[in-house]
């Protein structure tokens, strides 16, 4: 029996300054396969190569990943300023209509980081460009040096709503987790519950009220160790369940001769 299809949103990449690439970390891809147990598969960033209409049919979940660029101000209302860092508008274009698709149909989504943030937006939300340089907030950013271990390190608590989702899919109402990112939300998008907040009160949890599926993001980068991790592994194995149940039940031969009855402009 094959393994369910989780799609990984990857991010544009020049390697050597020169040869433009789709890239995406391997860690995702290892806590898909191993903690998740669904088959990675990576997925340009651009709606030019591939359209939501194919990655809903194509694929039974969606991960969308971390990525240096932000996303564009213009998507929430708001100007570009040199605060808000580089972007990638490509990635805007598919991301930000996949988020919304997958939560009306129930197709399972985890975001992490930028993911997170794309889900937020997607939903109506915005986003502080530098929370660092907001009153109060603590310097989320990735430390500049040192190797990867010190990069990914745990740095903060996150405390969960009691009782909330997340709280109830970690078993604990704090974890510990990493820190490498600059922007953050400022305001929830409709439907957008936070449900985790960093000591600083930097959102870190959400997820979708009311989504018919998985529907759920992060700030930090549960990626990192995901097999080992006790905060990263209930999460992708929710994910995963989640990803599998919805693929047993589209794929199964009842819903099959359904949808080979139902015409191609009604599909997705």
């Amino acid at each position: 029996m094959r393994r369910p299809v989780v799609g990984i949103i990857g991010n544009s990449h020049l390697i050597n300054d020169q040869y433009p690439t789709h890239a995406g970390g391997t860690m995702n891809s290892e806590a898909v396969a191993e903690v998740s147990d669904c088959l990675p598969l990576l997925i340009p960033s651009d709606p030019r190569y591939v359209r939501v209409s194919e990655l809903l049919e194509v694929c039974d979940g969606i991960l969308l990943t971390g990525g240096r660029p932000n996303v564009h101000p213009e998507e929430y209302g708001e100007p570009e300023t040199p605060a808000h860092g580089a972007f990638d508008r490509n990635r805007d274009a598919l991301a930000l209509p996949l988020v919304r698709a997958c939560v009306e149909r129930g197709q399972p989504i985890l975001g992490i980081c930028r993911g997170f943030q794309e889900m937020n937006v997607a939903m109506g939300g915005t986003l502080d460009p530098e929370i660092r340089d907001l009153p109060g907030r603590m310097n989320h950013r990735m430390p500049p040096d040192g190797t990867l271990e010190e990069k990914f390190a745990l740095r903060h608590v996150v405390r969960f709503i009691e009782g909330g989702v997340f709280h109830r899919l970690m078993g604990a109402i704090e974890v510990m987790t990493n820190t490498l990112h600059g922007q953050g939300i400022r305001t929830a998008g409709a439907r957008v519950v936070i449900d985790g907040h960093a000591p600083d009160g930097t959102p870190e949890a959400i997820y979708v009220r009311e989504a018919p599926g998985f529907a759920l993001g992060v700030q930090w980068h549960p990626e990192w160790r995901a097999a080992s991790d006790p905060v990263s592994r209930p999460l992708f194995r929710a994910f995963g369940a989640a990803v599998h149940a919805f693929a047993a039940e589209r794929h199964a031969p009842d819903n099959a001769r359904r949808s080979a009855e139902t015409p191609r402009s009604m599909v997705g």
